[in-house]
């Protein structure tokens, strides 16, 4: 083995043109995704627990759109904040033709042809009770909701979106929502299936954002993950990879790293994280407390998921990171 004094780590890192030559990971805007909220509100407003981003209106989502696509992001995520006059449980909104997200889908798709969409696929922003599936008697039934499900997915495809992202973990629903698209002749459009999602406490900001945290009765333990469980979150990616999902997504970001590396590591197949809400809120909290150097924290955050395996990153960072990327280029 190599030692001391022959071998001299150090010398990899004296100057920046050699750190910069022997870099193992780097990060570029082209591998982030902008995760975009929707209202249709009068005017956009801030979250107030994620300082920074905001409930936008569909012209204020084609403004962002725009920034993303000259700063070189290649894709939004977009969820919407639903009326909650339009809540029902049947949640029948989410596959009305002219829904919220279906029309910014079709704006979007319209003035930015090339950007690539990617809408999510659960009840949670249409359910009363602000679940992913349907409740009936106090518990959230799988199959009924799958069938549903597949109902919100075609209407997305129908609306233009590139890629649906099943978020409700519900058993069976990548194979029933493949085989919804595929009889439909939507082959080409895509599945990135929220495969490795935990009952995390860090989505608070979220609910908050699109309105299900005041609605929101118990908990999703009963659907997502349990916070302890590994081999659990691999079983889950390989029955989604069977029943079609084109790529996976764990969720949270940071605190399952290991999950993006042994499912990188396991599978080889294109695997995403989704560094949440609170993930981005923490962030942003500490930086304008003056307790973190903002610029440094966001690229070395970023640098953490491409290190783990990451081939990309939603975050409601990534305009600040494409930004920053820009300056350093």
């Amino acid at each position: 083995m190599p030692s001391f004094p022959r071998t001299r780590l150090r010398r990899n890192r004296a100057s920046s043109f050699i750190r910069s030559l022997v870099a193992e990971n780097r990060v570029n805007a082209a591998d982030l995704i902008l995760p975009v909220f929707v209202t249709d509100a009068a005017q956009s407003s801030e979250v107030a627990s994620m300082p920074g981003t905001y409930r936008n209106t569909l012209d204020d989502a084609v403004k962002l759109a725009e920034r993303a696509v000259s700063m070189g992001v290649p894709a939004l995520a977009l969820f919407p904040e639903v009326d909650p006059a339009l809540k029902t449980p049947d949640c029948s909104e989410s596959w009305r033709e002219d829904n919220l997200i279906n029309r910014a889908v079709r704006r979007l798709k319209a003035e930015f042809p090339e950007l690539g969409i990617i809408t999510d696929v659960a009840f949670d922003p249409y359910n009363p009770k602000g679940h992913d599936g349907y409740l009936v008697q106090g518990v959230i039934v799988n199959d009924e909701t799958v069938t549903a499900l597949v109902r919100q997915a075609l209407s997305l495809a129908e609306a233009g979106a590139d890629i649906v992202a099943p978020s409700d973990m519900m058993d069976g629903r990548c194979g029933a929502i493949r085989d919804g698209l595929d009889a439909e002749g939507f082959t080409n459009v895509g599945i990135m299936s929220y495969a490795v999602k935990y009952a995390s406490a860090y989505y608070g900001p979220f609910r908050d954002a699109i309105g299900s945290s005041g609605a929101l009765k118990g908990d999703k333990k009963t659907y997502q993950m349990d916070t302890a469980n590994a081999l659990e979150g691999l079983r889950e990616v390989e029955m989604d990879l069977d029943e079609g999902a084109d790529t996976v997504m764990v969720k949270p970001g940071l605190p399952y790293l290991d999950m993006v590396t042994r499912v990188k590591e396991t599978f080889g197949v294109p695997t995403f994280a989704y560094q949440v809400s609170g993930e981005y809120a923490q962030i942003m909290a500490a930086c304008q407390n003056g307790w973190l150097d903002h610029d440094k924290v966001w690229l070395e955050t970023l640098l953490s998921f491409k290190r783990a395996g990451a081939d990309g990153v939603l975050t409601y960072g990534a305009l600040k990171v494409a930004e920053l990327l820009q300056e350093d280029a």
